[in-house]
């Protein structure tokens, strides 16, 4: 019955949205090869997602629901951002592919260490022109068809580690952060000195005595770097577009570890800092919701446009090691975490919308895994998905789809 309630209250927040248009007006011209934009965000969590859809708060992503299809997405055991993107970039488990986390043999992982090739270099390779920024785990970046700015794991000033950190471009070090190299100083010049991924969470030791302005100061900061995530993305669609680009936002993840709205009887709850900022985590995918209005600027009819996350986020439960109130860098209490024994109780998000794709199915259960997102880009553009690769391509999306598993939707 709650299932039905939901659905029927979202159903209502579409059906307004829908008096808006979901494709950019301006007139264009088809290219030869599709055009696809994949927007990444770490760790989105359908269960704050949906109120703020009920409610019309989020009306750019509802259109995109509305015009397309949604779902679940079945992640991995223990999912982790730089684990789950490197199986997206080969559908290769993670043993086959070499990145296990965020550190590999006690090493912080690089793109250096993927033994497989990812689903980019084979675009690149038969002409298909790719631009990237943010993406996690592909710092120092490699040459591509078009551009690649790195994203999560970059190393830089106050962040050797590269964990969970967001140094600027004049900042990075023991790498390139950006390719070509000729990209940066444009970049710096027309869009300012970014920073790269999203911002540590304070230590414990910064928050003593100190919670109001800490958390104050902490979500200033991340919304200053969403805004310039948010100029970038658009300054490169605007000035650099290409045939395919991925794009990926981290701050959602890194506010639901600390901030998730949380009860008084869930584990790790501090009213010294629970009580500050009881919306910050909602807060953080109305934020989202611009950014997608901003990228749908550039989304026309001949564009596909996928939206995806590499797992779910949810409160601290019972049987977890002890240590499971810290966070990767060990260095903040957190009450909420994705990496559960169990990747089934955290998957990911999975919404597609653009040509010849369903429109307004909802698949339920978990027929979509984050191993098929590189065969389905490959189908895409008519390549064939590698043999290393495990995932299928989702042809069940397509109207026209004779081939593959049928979903078990609702329209």
């Amino acid at each position: 019955m709650r299932k039905r309630l939901f659905w029927l209250g979202l159903l209502c927040a579409l059906l307004a949205a829908s008096k808006s248009p979901v494709f950019a007006q301006t007139p264009t011209v088809a290219a030869s090869k599709p055009r696809v934009i994949v927007l990444g965000v770490n760790g989105a969590e359908w269960d704050i997602l949906k109120p703020l859809l009920v409610r019309g708060e989020m009306p750019n992503l509802a259109r995109v629901i509305q015009h397309g299809v949604s779902g679940k997405l079945k992640t991995v055991s223990a999912p982790n951002c730089p684990k789950v993107y490197s199986i997206f970039a080969t559908s290769a488990p993670s043993e086959e592919n070499g990145i296990t986390g965020f550190l590999v043999g006690g090493v912080t992982a690089t793109s250096t260490m993927l033994k497989l090739p990812a689903f980019w270099s084979e675009l690149s390779n038969h002409g298909v022109t790719v631009g990237m920024a943010n993406v996690p785990a592909t710092f120092p970046v490699k040459p591509v068809n078009g551009y690649m700015i790195s994203g999560m794991l970059t190393r830089g000033a106050d962040c050797e580690d590269g964990l969970l950190c967001s140094p600027k471009l004049s900042e990075v070090h023991g790498g390139e952060a950006v390719y070509p190299s000729t990209l940066k100083a444009e970049l710096e010049a027309k869009v300012g000195d970014l920073p790269i991924d999203c911002a540590r969470m304070p230590q414990e030791r910064e928050l003593l005595a100190h919670e109001p302005t800490v958390v104050h100061d902490w979500l200033e900061q991340v919304t200053h770097i969403r805004e310039q995530q948010m100029k970038l993305f658009d300054y490169l669609l605007t000035n650099h577009p290409t045939d395919f680009t991925f794009l990926v936002q981290s701050c959602e993840d890194r506010v639901g570890h600390w901030l998730y709205p949380i009860q008084p009887y869930n584990v790790g709850y501090n009213p010294k800092v629970h009580t500050l900022a009881v919306d910050a985590f909602p807060n953080q995918y109305r934020a989202l919701d611009k950014v997608l209005g901003t990228i749908l600027q550039h989304v026309d009819e001949n564009t596909t446009l996928f939206i995806i996350s590499d797992h779910g986020i949810k409160p601290l439960r019972e049987m977890e090691s002890h240590m499971a109130h810290r966070d990767h860098a060990g260095t903040t209490p957190i009450i909420a975490k994705h990496d559960f024994e169990d990747g089934d109780d955290v998957p990911g998000v999975f919404i597609a919308m653009g040509p010849g794709i369903k429109k307004g199915v909802h698949v339920m259960g978990l027929p979509m895994s984050v191993y098929d997102i590189a065969p389905t880009l490959l189908h895409i553009y008519g390549l064939p998905a590698t043999e290393k690769m495990k995932g299928h391509a989702l042809t069940e999306i397509f109207e026209s789809s004779s081939a593959g598993r049928e979903l078990n939707a609702n329209h």
